[in-house]
């Protein structure tokens, strides 16, 4: 597994194998914007962290992450309604169950304790605002939290379809909840496909509102929907720190950095090698430094299914790269990072690999990966904030016999993102350097995999079990997936080329978050 070019030469690596705004940048000393040309008058912005200096970072206390971080989602549930007068000899009321002011205050009363069960029930942040119900668009002028709302959970029990347009103009995010035996039947369980979605015509008609954003009746329907906006709205506007720049696998210097920019909103925060050379120097000279990330190397080499199968001054210099990158990513105000160059570059600074650095971030909360790969590490970190556990980065083979073979030398340990899995402690296989977790994945594990395109237009998914933890001359952490579509239809839908994989299934929340950047999904178990 080769590199095509030097990294100071401006070249993309073909190697085998993330505040907000300005000013608070430049506050938090980040010096330093350049504009870098990519095709025509497209230009990507990176701002760059320097003249930092180890005496003030470590000035600095960092707490553990404690688990990936993920602000909650804001969600205002609006019970759409209408309450008729009866008009002799005529059609007065539309149908439904909700028809009158005390339907209303009851059908409230079943929202909110439902919505309370479903909060128990969470595996991720959310907030529900509280309930309010409105007959026309008119009465939505007086409910103050909607501009709060990172989405509107309409309850469309009547009323018409100027209240959903007005809601909808806002710009943000719609799911329509419809009774059918949960409740009182609903009238919007009949009209809201030829009525609203389709607008009296035979074709879909509302942009960024479908047929997926409707549910009816199922509160686990709606949960799974919550989670990956909840993702999606953590993982848009990601601030990640690029060691040595950002980069591509394989593709173009700067374009796909810029896609990313584009479709996620990602703010870029670059640190040369010739500052972490800088801070790397500093650090081991400290010795309350030095001593500290002893005293945490020898904590994890004693800890259950940790075995040391390389020499022990590669795990020592790994946690102070370890401290180091926490530090860094404290000083930008950001949790991900990822690192130009690792397959060299890094190695003479750190002495050592950053494999091991890497798996430790991860299973501490942080988000981070090796090769600075622009292409999959949007979907690394969409696929960590949906699930909330650490996601590895991986090499894929080619699929046969219902089985494909990933490996990496960096995956975290803490997969299921509480126990940790056994590892051994090996060398970076290429450099056969440094040091690198061979992670015992568990077999039988129901795993999500991310098959990312160079383009950012469409993703595959491949939703697989563990079935093997081989032990292959290839990057040290190997998992065999097995899975029951004909192998030639996976081989035919693997763009790009790194993979990420989760554990667990979330097929539904990728293909529903991604459909809100324009990214297509098709996914294959």
């Amino acid at each position: 597994m080769d590199t095509l070019k030097n990294h100071k030469s401006g070249k993309i690596p073909g190697t085998c194998c993330p505040c907000s705004g300005d000013n608070n940048l430049l506050s938090r000393g980040i010096t330093r914007r350049k504009f870098i040309q990519v095709t025509g008058n497209t230009t990507l912005s990176i701002v760059a962290l320097s003249g930092l200096s180890w005496q003030a970072l470590a000035a600095v206390k960092t707490e553990d992450q404690q688990g990936i971080r993920r602000d909650s989602l804001v969600v205002k549930p609006v019970l759409v309604y209408s309450s008729p007068e009866r008009r002799d000899q005529q059609s007065w009321r539309a149908w439904g169950g909700i028809q009158t002011e005390q339907d209303a205050k009851e059908e409230v009363a079943r929202i909110g304790n439902e919505l309370k069960k479903l909060q128990s029930l969470s595996d991720f942040p959310v907030q529900f605002l509280p309930i309010s119900r409105v007959r026309g668009p008119d009465e939505l002028d007086d409910i103050r939290d909607l501009a709060s709302a990172d989405l509107f959970l309409v309850y469309a029990a009547g009323g018409w379809m100027d209240t959903f347009d007005r809601l909808h103009k806002t710009g943000r995010d719609m799911i329509f909840f419809c009774r059918h035996k949960s409740g009182p039947v609903y009238l919007w369980y009949e009209i809201i496909s030829p009525r609203y979605l389709r607008q009296h015509t035979d074709k879909p008609a509302i942009t960024g509102v479908n047929d997926d954003d409707v549910v009816i009746d199922s509160q686990d329907e709606l949960l799974w929907r919550l989670r990956a906006l909840c993702g999606l709205k953590n993982t848009i506007n990601t601030t990640i720190l690029a060691v040595g720049g950002p980069g591509a696998w394989a593709q173009p210097e700067g374009v796909v950095p810029k896609l990313t920019e584009e479709k996620f909103k990602f703010n870029i925060i670059t640190v040369s090698y010739e500052e972490l050379g800088g801070l790397i120097r500093e650090a081991r000279a400290d010795n309350v430094t030095a001593d500290r990330t002893r005293e945490l190397a020898e904590k994890y080499l004693q800890s259950t299914g940790t075995s040391l199968e390389t020499e022990r001054v590669f795990v020592d210099n790994g946690f102070i790269l370890d401290e180091i990158f926490r530090k860094i990513m404290d000083k930008a105000n950001c949790r991900a990072i990822t690192i130009n160059g690792c397959m060299g570059t890094i190695m003479p600074l750190a002495e050592t690999s950053a494999c091991l650095t890497l798996s430790l971030l991860n299973d501490a909360g942080y988000l981070a990966f090796c090769e600075s790969d622009f292409v999959v590490i949007p979907a690394g970190i969409l696929l960590a904030n949906i699930s909330g556990k650490p996601v590895f980065l991986n090499d894929p083979t080619y699929p046969h016999d219902g089985i494909i073979t990933l490996a990496h030398c960096t995956a975290p340990r803490r997969m299921d993102g509480r126990k940790t899995e056994p590892a051994r402690i090996l060398t970076h296989f290429e450099s056969d350097y440094g040091a690198a977790p061979k992670v015992e994945m568990a077999l039988g594990q129901t795993v999500t995999n991310i098959i990312p395109d160079f383009a950012m237009n469409r993703y595959t998914g491949l939703v697989g079990k563990i079935v093997d933890n081989p032990f292959m001359d290839i990057c040290r952490s190997q998992i065999d997936i097995g899975f029951n579509t004909d192998n030639k239809i996976i081989a035919g839908n693997m763009p790009g080329f790194h993979w990420m994989t989760c554990y667990g299934d979330y097929n539904r929340e990728i293909g529903y978050a991604l459909r809100r950047i324009g990214i297509q999904w098709e996914c294959f178990t």
